[in-house]
């Protein structure tokens, strides 16, 4: 079955062929876009769509940020895959879908005009339709820009959609405060997250629904006084010590795709590691995922503090959780901040 057949099935099932009122939830994910423009115009342009809006991330693969599926919008399949949770419509005002999706803005003027406007709940609740408004005479030398604002306005959104989920259960500013007062250093956590403490090691894990789904798992700890040099070799060391003493699960560092180098957090002096984990081979059973590792230097506290952070979603699109961690690392704060 084709890509596209794919979707066409799905969306009958979840939304009912023959249904034309926009009272239905919008289907399909987050990052899963359908292109919408006159044949001619996809032929043109659909190689710029694509290197513009699939870029990579490197997880445990090249993975793709968001997937485009391009529909004709005089095609059979239009009633249905126009009800999708993720639209980006590209025409000039004498299109059709175009004055569908801008029905009921027309009060303000600059909706209009040619550039990139949002609306929502089109042709179905939930959903956000993402045009580029083209002049008369399509003006196509111009849309490579325009795609390149557009990649960049959803990706932030995707990422404040993978914040408002992973936050759900709220954040636990009270552990936070603990940590601050107890330990010296705090984490944004998800109220989800479990937690315990061995000596200096704390560690911060989510396993629901089920641990053979999916985990995230944030392990801090320190050492005093602070080493002369960090490089990715320490780094790496250090986290197999932790590895090693305190995860319930052995990993070993798989490192051909290995990212590395110094950073800078809150003012503080760091380096970061991101590669992958997998099991060692005699557990007999294969498992891997994604570690992001910083070393983060706290002066004030003469202090360098081990923030490992990993998953497993063995099945699963991974951008999401990538975003998850990086953005409890960002949230560290050491000493008196």
């Amino acid at each position: 079955m084709t890509k596209l057949s794919s979707m066409i099935a799905v969306t009958a099932l979840a939304l009912g062929l023959g249904s034309c009122d926009n009272t239905a939830l919008a289907y399909g994910d987050a990052n899963s876009i359908i292109a919408v423009m006159r044949p001619e115009l996809w032929e043109e342009v659909s190689e710029e769509v694509y290197s513009a809006l699939e870029q990579t991330i490197r997880t445990v693969r090249n993975e793709k940020t968001f997937t485009v599926t391009y529909q004709d919008p005089s095609g059979d399949y239009w009633g249905d895959l126009r009800r999708f949770r993720q639209m980006l419509l590209i025409g000039t005002l004498a299109d059709s879908w175009i004055q569908e999706a801008l029905d009921g803005e027309n009060e303000d003027p600059s909706m209009t005009r040619p550039g990139i406007h949002q609306v929502g709940d089109v042709w179905a609740r939930g959903q956000q339709v993402t045009l580029i408004l083209l002049p008369d005479g399509e003006g196509v030398g111009e849309l490579t820009l325009y795609l390149a604002e557009v990649h960049e306005l959803l990706d932030e959104q995707f990422r404040t959609y993978a914040l408002n989920r992973m936050y759900m259960s709220g954040a636990d500013t009270a552990l936070a405060d603990t940590l601050a007062i107890e330990a010296g250093f705090s984490l944004i956590l998800p109220a989800v997250y479990r937690w315990n403490q061995s000596d200096s090691v704390f560690l911060f894990r989510n396993d629901n629904p089920d641990p053979s789904e999916l985990i995230r798992q944030i392990g801090v700890t320190w050492k005093t006084p602070i080493p002369s040099a960090i490089q990715q070799e320490t780094v790496l060391e250090w986290r197999s010590e932790l590895v090693a003493g305190h995860y319930s699960e052995p990993q070993d560092h798989a490192l051909e795709n290995v990212s590395s180098g110094p950073i800078e957090h809150l003012g503080n002096n760091g380096y970061q590691v991101q590669a992958e984990w997998r099991n060692p081979p005699d557990r007999g059973w294969p498992a891997g995922g994604v570690f992001i590792t910083r070393v983060i230097v706290c002066e004030n506290q003469n202090r360098s503090y081990l923030l490992d952070s990993w998953f497993y979603a063995p099945g699963k699109e991974k951008y999401e959780y990538m975003i998850q961690l990086e953005t409890i690392l960002d949230s560290f704060q050491c000493g008196s901040a």
